[in-house]
């Protein structure tokens, strides 16, 4: 028996092959390749509390649902990208981290705010089996979750952008070929290390903006604006 047939997943959501989460909630209308707004989970859209893995400690970042409602508003899809390495360490199960995103759906939506898909990789080089792998091609910085977001979304990648707290957040973007990454100062992003080395990552071809918080990204993209 595979050893997710016992989970009991929501709407649109799937484990797959390669044992990433992927759950598609909404396509936008067919029109071509459409620039994305990737989202990192922890630190961006919900406070980081290390390792959330209880429905009830689920806060809403001030101003997360206005961004997403304004890319909701010009079709441009919203796409959480996320590491859950608190599955490989054992923190937390498959069935916490449905229930924490469940809450955090439906917290957006009593804001008008919806995301068209989550993409999470729950393996780490610490982790437990079969959670453990040296390197695995979804785990940010590694772009494999913008990749696949590709199997399911036409994307103008030299359009779309990430939002997220860690470098290594914005270098999964940068490696996909995206056009930029915001940094925010929020979760993990308020460590000088991050961002200096957010910084680094600029190049002519990637931007690297940095920002207090993801309520300004309706100011400083604009796609969004």
């Amino acid at each position: 028996m595979n050893a997710y047939e016992t989970l009991s997943l929501p709407f649109g959501a799937k484990i797959d092959e390669d044992g990433i989460w992927c759950q598609i909630l909404n396509r936008p209308q067919e029109r071509g390749p459409c620039p994305v707004l990737f989202l990192d989970r922890d630190g961006v859209i919900v406070e980081d509390v290390h390792y959330l893995r209880q429905a009830q400690d689920v806060q809403l970042i001030d101003g997360a649902a206005k961004v997403i409602t304004a890319a909701n508003s010009r079709n441009i899809p919203v796409i959480i990208v996320t590491n859950q390495a608190g599955i490989a360490r054992g923190k937390f199960e498959w069935q916490d981290f449905i229930a924490v995103q469940e809450q955090m759906l439906g917290d957006l939506d009593a804001e008008n705010a919806f995301v068209n898909a989550v993409y999470a990789c729950p393996f780490h080089s610490e982790g437990r089996p079969p959670y453990r792998h040296p390197d695995h091609p979804c785990r940010k910085p590694n772009s494999g979750m913008l990749d696949k977001a590709a199997q399911h979304f036409s994307i103008e990648w030299k359009n779309s952008w990430i939002i997220g707290d860690r470098a290594n957040d914005l270098i999964a973007g940068k490696t996909a070929g995206l056009a930029g990454g915001i940094q925010v100062a929020t979760g993990h992003g308020s460590e000088l290390k991050e961002q200096q080395s957010a910084r680094e990552i600029q190049t002519p071809e990637f931007s690297v903006l940095q920002s207090s918080s993801i309520s300004n990204a309706v100011d400083l993209l604009d796609l969004l604006n």
